[in-house]
């Protein structure tokens, strides 16, 4: 069965840029994962420290191998300091 996921991201003022190109950094390469269906990262037009990803994945297992590879661990660790 598809998992579907939506992560939400709120920028702590000041940290935009940097978490645009987190989300950027992580979205190619997750995009290459065989268990990865779609993935996409968007911004608010109405707040712009508002970020988002949806993606798509084969299954509840394919999610679960992406939060463990080194780019997804990465990701977290960038991303946590950055945002609220």
């Amino acid at each position: 069965m598809e998992l579907f996921i939506f992560a939400r991201f709120h920028a702590r003022p000041g940290n935009e840029s940097a978490v645009a190109d987190v989300l950027l950094d992580v979205v190619a390469p997750s995009r290459e994962e065989p268990g990865c269906l779609s993935i996409h990262a968007y911004r608010s037009i109405r707040d712009p420290q508002l970020f988002y990803i949806h993606s798509r994945w084969k299954d509840e297992a394919a999610f679960e191998h992406h939060a463990g590879l080194p780019h997804t661990r990465r990701f977290v660790e960038r991303v946590q300091p950055l945002s609220s």
